[in-house]
């Protein structure tokens, strides 16, 4: 993790982060719903990771149509952690968002999470959101509040709903983990604040692919035990004990 303190954002309000990775189907629907915010002070920065379907010349295309979407190219494919790392170095606004280019955002995201975060003086917000599975469509709901204790015990912040404020952290970068990366940034933010805020409102749609349906959950969970043993370092009880919490949240959730 890198830090880097900024002390004045004069470009725009919010820096959204997208990497691209073999995305031609679905990336021109998330521009598009970044494109669409009734918030207009944003820059969205597309990070083309290697991809060979197509996507690096819709993202060339898209940042020459666009004054406000940037295209920035990685050498070969880095991962998701990488690619989003070099995005966030690139941006330019006081608050980072996230986005993948298989999701999209509601037109009001914006400018309902932001109002919020100045009505609760908060530096690190997430929201609910859609979790769309062919013609399936869930309500993901999210806490008012979580603490990073709370937050060991399962993650509950969609990447492509969290916002935190650089005036605060500086810039804070995603751990190099192939998987989790995000999980591992919220608890690092989470371990220089008190609380991140939810406003448990849907304000996204995240869209599970069939890829992501018949990945082995085996591995996502070897991510998991990896994030709480080696990175936080955690014991081998500590470790068993968080994961057995992570797991129930899973299997309640369905």
């Amino acid at each position: 993790m890198k830090i880097n303190k900024t002390s004045q954002f004069p470009s725009c309000t919010v820096s959204v982060v997208m990497p691209v990775f073999n995305a031609a189907k679905t990336l021109k629907r998330a521009v598009e719903s970044v494109r669409l915010q009734d918030w207009e002070d944003w820059e969205l920065l597309l990070v083309e990771d290697g991809s060979t379907d197509g996507s690096a010349e819709i993202c060339e295309t898209l940042s020459t149509r666009y004054a406000r979407v940037d295209v920035i190219r990685q050498l070969g494919n880095t991962g998701a952690a990488a690619a989003r790392n070099t995005g966030i170095r690139a941006a330019r606004g006081r608050y980072l968002a996230f986005l993948d280019a298989d999701d999209e955002w509601l037109p009001d995201k914006l400018s309902r999470q932001l109002a919020f975060m100045r009505a609760q003086g908060a530096v690190f917000s997430y929201t609910g959101f859609w979790r769309q599975r062919g013609r399936q469509c869930h309500q993901v709901r999210v806490p008012g509040c979580v603490t990073r204790q709370a937050l060991l015990k399962g993650n509950v912040i969609g990447c492509l709903t969290a916002i935190y404020d650089r005036k605060y952290f500086g810039t804070v970068e995603m751990p190099p983990l192939r998987l989790r990366q995000d999980f591992a940034l919220w608890l690092d933010l989470l371990a220089r604040c008190d609380r991140a805020y939810g406003l448990n409102q849907p304000l996204a749609v995240h869209h599970v692919r069939a890829a992501s349906l018949s990945a082995p959950r085996g591995r996502a969970m070897q991510a998991t035990w990896q994030l709480y043993h080696q990175y936080l370092g955690l014991s081998g009880l500590q470790s068993a004990w968080y994961m057995s919490n992570h797991l129930l949240r899973r299997l309640r959730r369905g």
